[in-house]
């Protein structure tokens, strides 16, 4: 057995998992790059997801702790987006993120910058729709400085924060609630639109 003690952003994956597949599976189930209708439901949800975060990434305090965090933000990209395929901004919904202590924010952050990953393919899927980085999927696209080291920084500054047993609690709370709120945002952006859109 190893003393090596685990990393936090390992056990944040760790916690995670259940959430995550539930999420994977919902949207396999919805099949968002068969067509373009049911592309722009998966969209409007991505869309209502970043719109959510907005505030995190602009907030001072964490912009102190990751610099580039505001840059990191992909509302305007998805908002681009739904504008290319000439789709409506869907309305928000209640129950979103307000307010949260920092570390119940990184957890959000956390499973946000970690779906930049899973973006490398779904962007390649997305070329069947006739999308790419610059248009339609500009929220899938190559984040400046690349997917990978983008991620690694992120991670190496959260694993390094000093936590108390209430913050690493609050970010666990965060990371599993970004997850379910997600799932939550792609049944309303499916439910709400009609079902008899062009593709």
């Amino acid at each position: 057995m190893s003393d090596v003690p685990i990393r936090r952003s390992q056990r944040l994956n760790q916690i995670t998992h259940a959430p995550h597949e539930k999420l994977d599976q919902a949207v396999k189930a919805h099949a968002p790059f068969e067509t373009l209708a049911s592309y722009k439901r998966f969209l409007s949800a991505q869309y209502l997801f970043q719109q959510e975060l907005k505030a995190l990434y602009n907030d001072p305090q964490l912009a102190v702790l990751i610099a580039d965090l505001p840059e990191r933000c992909r509302a305007e990209q998805a908002k681009a987006d739904l504008h290319d395929l000439d789709a409506p901004l869907p309305s928000p919904l209640a129950g979103a993120v307000d307010a949260p202590s920092q570390a119940e924010a990184l957890g959000w952050l956390f499973v946000s910058e970690g779906s930049k990953l899973g973006a490398a393919f779904l962007i390649k899927r997305a070329v069947v729709l006739n999308l790419s980085e610059t248009f339609g999927a500009r929220h899938l696209g190559e984040p400046v400085g690349g997917r990978a080291d983008g991620w690694k920084r992120f991670i190496r500054i959260l694993d390094e924060l000093p936590f108390s047993d209430e913050q690493e609690r609050q970010l666990d709370q965060g990371a599993i609630a970004a997850f379910e709120r997600f799932n939550v945002l792609l049944d309303y952006a499916y439910a709400s639109a009609p079902e008899s859109e062009p593709a």
